[in-house]
């Protein structure tokens, strides 16, 4: 029997109060006003097997943005439709040690994003989405994740609005520079998707059912690129903190400051949490305790 299918609630249970004690340690992010009206005792876990079997826990209604998360499926949805050689023409697969707003290490790569998990290549790949304008790309997108792993992402205008009002001053740097360095078309319409992307919001199970799409063979993807895209979250996921967690946790993961964060267990199926409270680098504290734990408990490490 698969490592996660013999997960029991009362397990769950008593992890899940571990974690929620650490994630008080967390800060709700304040730039974002919407964002910050969320609350860091708030937690949520849905774990997808490959059987069928799924198991959750805590505030699992609640529905928040995807951000940061939505770049390993900007990604997968780019290798899908573009090919590997092109997406990895515009974008790099180099692990980043510098924040992932950071301009400066943009500049010191001459204008050549790192790798799809931090700004620079985010918003670099939002420009090549297909579509006319960003509306269309953000449509487009949101209908395929949908249709393939079967959630009901959606587009909030709420939190869209919100992240309008107080644009990225770093998002803008980033972007006139990659247009400088010939890597964008045009900065709007790139941020303007990449702002909408990141606005697409679900719940804790949505987001469990799209790492399913990573953790499990599916004859609508390619085999490559599923790897690929674990593989670079092994090592970009979590920005600067991703090889200090891929020794202590072992496992593809991506979080977003709107609190989601996804972990893949190749061949098994897929961990989702929502916790709001984040550390200095912009990881779910709660979260992150929690994958932590489990996967410590059940052995859950690609690496054995």
């Amino acid at each position: 029997m698969k490592r996660l299918d013999r997960l029991i609630t009362t397990e769950l249970s008593a992890w899940v109060q571990q974690a929620k004690t650490q994630a008080e340690q967390g800060q709700v992010p304040d730039r974002i006003p919407q964002l910050a009206k969320a609350n860091s005792g708030w937690f949520a876990v849905y774990i997808c097997c490959k059987s069928g079997k799924t198991i959750s826990f805590g505030d699992t209604a609640r529905v928040f943005p995807l951000m940061s998360v939505i770049k390993t499926f900007s990604l997968l949805y780019l290798l899908e439709h573009l090919g590997a050689e092109k997406v990895f023409g515009w974008v790099g697969v180099e692990p980043s040690d510098a924040p992932f707003n950071s301009l400066e290490q943009l500049i010191s790569d001459r204008g050549h994003p790192r790798n799809p998990m931090i700004n620079s290549g985010a918003i670099t790949l939002s420009d090549k989405l297909p579509g006319k304008d960003a509306n269309q790309r953000t449509l487009f997108f949101c209908q395929w994740l949908n249709q393939l792993a079967g959630c009901q992402l959606s587009l909030d205008e709420v939190m869209l609005a919100s992240v309008r009002l107080t644009r990225s001053k770093a998002n803008e740097a980033i972007a006139n520079y990659l247009a400088q360095a010939g890597h964008l078309e045009n900065i709007e319409t790139a941020l303007d998707t990449y702002e909408q992307i990141c606005c697409l919001s679900g719940r804790v199970e949505d987001l469990a059912l799209l790492g399913k799409l990573l953790a499990c063979e599916n004859s609508c993807l390619s085999p490559q690129n599923r790897r690929i895209v674990n593989t670079v979250m092994s090592t970009c996921g979590l920005y600067e903190a991703s090889a200090e967690f891929a020794v202590r946790i072992g496992l593809p993961m991506k979080s977003g400051i709107g609190g989601g964060l996804v972990a893949i267990v190749p061949g098994e199926g897929a961990i989702a949490c929502y916790s709001p409270g984040l550390d200095n680098i912009g990881n779910p504290v709660g979260a992150i305790a929690f994958v932590e734990v489990l996967a410590q408990e059940l052995q859950l490490s690609i690496f054995g």
